[in-house]
């Protein structure tokens, strides 16, 4: 929502007497300006709601009187119409006189041009008076902000370089409706706010200043007095550029980075997600290869990914936060990219990069919770702003964090707008929301007695759910082609049903909609797959169910199943070392896992360094072995063997539709093999909407089946091989089916054909038509 610019100039036209028998720098000290004491100690302790009413130029009898907070300055001028007259010094850094007015003239509603001359060490810096410009804010921006409605709350809020009543200057707007009075400080005023205080915007709770002369990179932060006379200094919520951490404060930011990805942004919805192919590379931005900055990343990352066929990118949280060790997932800055790895416009230079190299770019999102720094923003203005004044709400036990306060609607319009302030302002494809079980329940990791109920009784959080509901409405309705993706690890149901399509509510609670999402994580099929993968191969036909039981519910929600970071580190160790058995046995499992879960209905996940069977644990401060695929490694092929498999699983992948066209629906389905638990065997069909099929075969033990027989389709007259992770080039022994595979009738002449099969040990084959 634009802001209103008014640059029409402001008259100067010769209301103030000018004297001729002297030059006009050589007047004498006018009159003071009345202060009232009440004004001043407000001014000074910065409690003043509206210093704008006494600071700058106002009409006095006889006169004009100006008024001005100058902390020490040695001297000020004021000057109009090319008239300079020296101000009273009054105390405290006040400056002030009245001027008085030309003979027969009249003060009318409009007040003349000035400037200030301000002397500081014997030098004298020419300026703009911030109190003699009108509000920079629109009444209509006010008024959404007041209605919890501005869906581009970030144009509304923060720091905005821009031409304001002819003038060049930044304006400064924060959110704190509690606060007795509002100051700007930052290194533009060697952090002494005293000579910026904000005026109060009325009912909206909106503090606004505009500060002429200042441009991008000043730094800044928000001086607040809370309700009990204390000061706090915060960095600005909005803030889309901040200092790089360990420094906290925020920066004004102008962006000049010019999109090129028109035919990505054009096309990238024509197909809907879930009829589309879509594996995903999780990536942590600063530690793929540590060191590298957004530009550089740019020159390397997005060719990397197109080279192994993945579709998207996921990047583990970009938005700012302190402490590194966190992996980005307890956010101080929701509007700005972190400073580590360079400015929100390199950022937009990588997002550019990939969509120009084909690669969707997804972004974890976390509105789940925020850390307690006390320069964030935890109780903001000195009360619960963002976060539940009830502690049984607002504690976030796993983390040590708060919670968002999802029932007060400018809480839920800021985080709402940063929804879509970063698919709009940075082209992202889309957002997957963390943790979103910890929003969705009151009782979330709380003991008995440490929760309080919903209005009907229950554990839901209907605050919480009505948010995720309209961030999913908006972001849709906003961003056409973008998709939200739900980490959630509960049963709830409707995770990815149509926010207007009402389902049957929890036991305790009315019917609702559903949550909206386009995805969900499936959780489930990681830890049951995981868990049955674990397990020696003579051990595995008692967890058979583990590998199946997922087809159960596979259509009650639309899934991606996701190997993601979490599931590499704290002890859980990588993939590859997960699977039992020697050297050889641990790669095999781990290809035949792989394509085990490229075939199976739902989207993939695969976090960074497991496409080439890293061993080691992921490490933020080590970043990815890249090493194992230096051809002076001995082991080298072993790792560049399965990166061979995820490159050729991910290409073939694309190019067949029964893969992912009917991914969430029956009919894209259907077992072969699906209870021979004692031979490690699964089979299935994947069904293309034209009937095109593909046969998976999965073989989890260490030995190879001959003549193994499975039913298929009589409409197939042959099948040969499509993909075998045991072929030597991906590092395996080479057994196969090196020819076409021709069914025979079955014995009885009754039911569907058999197709006779070579089964490598540990692997998974892909068979087609023929």
């Amino acid at each position: 929502m634009a802001s209103i610019d008014t640059s029409a100039p402001d008259p100067a036209a010769a209301l103030l007497e000018r004297p001729r028998s002297r030059p006009a720098t050589d007047s004498g000290p006018p009159p003071e300006a009345p202060l009232d004491a009440e004004d001043r100690h407000r001014l000074l302790s910065g409690t003043h709601h509206d210093p704008h009413a006494v600071l700058g130029a106002h009409p006095a009898p006889g006169g004009i009187a100006f008024v001005v907070l100058r902390p020490y300055a040695e001297a000020v001028r004021v000057v109009v119409d090319g008239r300079s007259v020296r101000l009273n010094d009054v105390g405290d850094g006040f400056h002030s006189g009245v001027l008085p007015l030309a003979s027969g003239a009249s003060v009318r509603e409009t007040l003349p041009a000035y400037e200030l001359r301000v002397t500081y060490e014997g030098r004298e810096s020419e300026l703009h008076d911030p109190y003699r410009f009108l509000p920079a804010l629109g009444e209509l921006d006010l008024h959404l902000i007041g209605e919890g409605r501005h869906e581009q709350l970030w144009q509304a809020l923060g720091a905005h370089p821009m031409t304001h009543q002819g003038t060049r200057g930044t304006r400064f707007t924060v959110w704190a409706p509690n606060a007795r009075g509002v100051r700007v400080t930052g290194d533009f005023c060697h952090w002494d706010g005293t000579a910026h205080p904000m005026r109060s915007l009325g009912s909206t709770g909106v503090w606004e200043l505009f500060v002429p002369g200042l441009d991008e990179g000043a730094l800044y932060k928000f001086d607040i007095t809370r309700p009990d006379g204390t000061h706090t200094v915060r960095a600005d919520p909005m803030a889309r550029r901040t200092e790089a951490p360990p420094a906290t404060a925020s920066v004004v930011e102008v962006s000049r980075h010019e999109w090129r990805d028109e035919e990505w942004m054009r096309r990238r919805g024509d197909v809907p997600v879930h009829e589309a192919p879509f594996s995903v590379y999780e990536v942590h931005l600063a530690s793929w290869r540590p060191g590298l900055t957004y530009r550089q990343l740019a020159e390397q990352l997005p060719a990397y990914v197109s080279d192994l066929g993945f579709t998207h990118v996921e990047l583990m949280p970009v938005a700012e936060h302190p402490f590194g060790g966190s992996w980005g997932y307890q956010v101080t800055g929701f509007y700005a990219p972190t400073a580590r790895l360079g400015t929100p416009d390199d950022f937009k230079h990588l997002v550019d990069a990939f969509h120009r190299a084909g690669i969707g770019v997804l972004m974890d999102w976390v509105p789940a919770h925020f850390p307690r720094d006390d320069w964030a923003l935890a109780t903001f203005d000195g009360e619960h702003l963002y976060e539940p004044a009830d502690p049984r709400r607002a504690e976030h036990p796993d983390w040590g964090t708060l919670t968002f306060d999802y029932g007060r609607a400018e809480v839920r319009n800021f985080l709402v707008a940063n929804a879509t302030y970063w698919c709009e302002e940075f082209h992202v494809d889309g957002l997957r929301v963390d943790a979103v079980a910890s929003m969705l329940y009151l009782d979330y990791s709380r003991e008995e007695g440490r929760w309080a109920p919903n209005a009907h009784g229950g554990r839901e959080n209907e605050d919480a759910v009505a948010f995720l509901q309209e961030m999913n409405a908006t972001v849709y309705r906003r961003c056409p082609g973008v998709v939200t993706i739900a980490e959630e690890s509960t049963a709830w149901d409707g995770v990815t049903r149509a926010t207007h399509e009402t389902g049957p509510g929890a036991p305790d609670s009315p019917a609702r909609g559903g949550l909206g999402f386009g995805l969900k994580w499936n959780m489930g099929w990681s830890h049951d797959s995981l868990e049955y993968m674990g397990h020696e191969s003579v051990h595995r036909q008692y967890h058979h169910s583990d590998l199946t039981f997922a087809m159960v519910y596979a259509y009650s929600e639309n899934y991606l199943l996701p190997v993601s970071h979490d599931e590499v580190v704290h002890g859980k160790r990588s993939l590859v070392s997960k699977m039992p058995g020697d050297w050889w046995q641990q790669r095999a499992d781990h290809r035949a896992y792989l394509a085990y879960m490229w075939a199976h209905p739902g989207k993939q996940l695969l976090f960074m360094g497991q496409e080439f069977a890293q061993g080691a644990e992921w490490s933020q401060e080590h970043g990815l072995d890249w090493g194992l695929l230096d051809e002076s490694w001995p082991a080298w092929p072993d790792h560049h063997g399965v990166r061979e498999l995820v490159r050729d699983l991910n290409h073939r992948y694309r190019a067949t539709p029964a893969l992912w066209e009917q991914d969430t629906t029956p009919a894209g389905f259907s077992w072969v093999v699906v209870d021979a638990a004692q031979d490690n065997v699964v089979a299935f069909l994947r069904w293309a909407k034209d009937g095109d099929p593909l046969l998976a075969v999965c073989n989890f033990s260490p030995v190879v089946r001959h003549g193994y027989a499975l039913a298929v389709p009589d409409s197939v007259g042959a099948w040969q091989e499509s993909l075998n992770t045991d072929a030597a080039r991906y590092g395996g022994g080479g057994v196969g089916n090196p020819g076409p595979l021709k069914p025979e009738p079955a014995p009885d002449g009754d039911g569907p054909s058999r197709l006779s099969v070579t089964l490598p040990p540990l692997a998974t084959l892909w068979l087609r038509p023929a």
